[in-house]
């Protein structure tokens, strides 16, 4: 079992950044792909992006791509998702996800954590 839990939401305005953190406890991360997922109100759970267990490959959704990055620290058990140049299409609940699998679809992801809430202003 792995527990997640996500922190560094909050409130900015629009073409700020955020950096997101998802904490593994449990076990750690190694050997699980991570991603991280987000859902706006009356919305589906869209994938956001994903690293692999090892960090040496990222792949992003085409509507974050190049303002979006994601990391790993498997040192302290970390994964994080800075955003720059944010927009106000980006306010949703974000959630951190780990698997044993990498897919778009969240129904294919084991773990979740309880999301935290970013909001851009326009």
């Amino acid at each position: 079992q792995v527990q997640l839990v996500e922190s560094g939401g909050g409130l900015v305005q629009a073409g700020g950044s955020l950096r997101l953190s998802c904490a593994a406890s449990g076990r750690t991360f190694n050997p699980y792909f991570v991603g991280w997922f987000r859902q706006a109100p009356g919305k589906e759970r869209e994938f956001v992006a994903r690293v692999t267990w090892t960090g040496a490959s990222t792949y992003y959704a085409d509507s974050v791509k190049g303002r979006f990055t994601i990391s790993r620290d498997d040192a302290k058990n970390m994964v994080y998702l800075r955003m720059n140049s944010l927009k106000p299409e980006d306010t949703a609940v974000y959630y951190c996800a780990a698997g044993s699998v990498t897919s778009t679809s969240p129904n294919r992801w084991q773990y979740w954590g309880q999301g935290t809430q970013v909001t851009v202003s326009s």
